[in-house]
């Protein structure tokens, strides 16, 4: 495909960046994603849309998640202790673990992944907390990725009220950005890049790349803000096209991006499990 098609298709998308209709350019604090799709049940009978005669067949079927009788409107006006217990738990508490108890049940059960792979794509996948590290050894060089899962939950912007009520529900993707480093012994050249806001096109006459280079740099020894690095948005267009070769080369193609956003949504839903576990056993005292 022609360097201009792709070089044009990389300008819109640095326009998009820039513009305040998709929101702040992707950086590496992104801005934090509500996870409308884990409320599940609660979010559901809590919500102020749904019409009466809904919300009455919710209230008959609802898990008893509070005893207090507030039903929908979460209104407590008394202190209720369960009697049975010598030491009761607060209200607030023991309704925070009833409920986690249950999405914990819901998430796991949505959960496509169960067992996080060792590798994706050849590359070693090493987990340490929201970070994570792909690895692969080549001849002469290693190939290293790294990403944090933090705040990369993506989600679509539906116009209209009913796609919101859909998207509520929908399937969420993790879409990081990520740091490509090719190794050569103590020299090290850097790619920043991250997925394109805009869907890629089925038309042939144009170039489908699913993510773009953000940022290059070189440096030797361990990278510092006193190293050079350059935006992509403004290197020659041709320069840009040679690089985005030169990282498919390497492994880094549309599809293993595609994979690597399908680990890494598959490594946030884990963690986001984890956390709600961690919250319930904080709040029980089961640290």
């Amino acid at each position: 495909m022609s360097g201009l098609v792709r070089t044009a298709h990389r300008v819109i998308q640095s326009c998009i960046k820039n513009s305040g209709l998709t929101g702040a350019i992707v950086s590496r604090t992104q801005a934090p994603v509500k996870r409308d799709f884990t409320r599940g049940i609660w979010h559901m009978s809590c919500s102020k849309r749904m019409d009466s005669s809904y919300t009455s067949d919710l209230l008959k079927n609802h898990s008893n998640t509070c005893s207090c009788g507030c039903g929908l409107k979460a209104l407590h006006t008394k202190d209720q202790q369960d009697e049975k217990s010598p030491n009761p738990k607060p209200l607030g508490e023991r309704e925070l673990v009833e409920f986690l108890t249950e999405e914990i049940v819901a998430e796991r059960k949505a959960q496509k992944v169960k067992t996080l792979p060792g590798e994706v794509e050849g590359f070693k996948v090493q987990g340490d907390g929201a970070e994570v590290v792909l690895t692969k050894q080549l001849k002469d060089e290693i190939v290293r990725i790294t990403f944090n899962v933090n705040h990369t939950v993506d989600t679509e912007d539906f116009g209209d009220e009913a796609q919101q009520e859909k998207q509520e529900f929908s399937e969420m993707r993790s879409k990081p950005q990520f740091e490509v480093d090719l190794v050569r012994g103590d020299t090290t050249l850097g790619f920043t890049c991250s997925f394109l806001q805009d869907q890629p096109s089925a038309s042939a006459d144009e170039y489908n790349d699913i993510f773009g280079i953000d940022e290059v740099t070189l440096y030797k020894g361990e990278w510092s803000d006193k190293v050079y690095a350059v935006a992509g948005d403004v290197l020659d267009g041709y320069l840009y096209d040679l690089l985005m070769n030169l990282l498919e080369e390497k492994g880094i193609s549309n599809d293993f991006v595609q994979k690597l956003s399908d680990f890494s949504t598959a490594y946030e839903h884990t963690a986001y499990i984890n956390m709600l576990e961690g919250i319930s056993k904080f709040t029980i005292g089961k640290q």
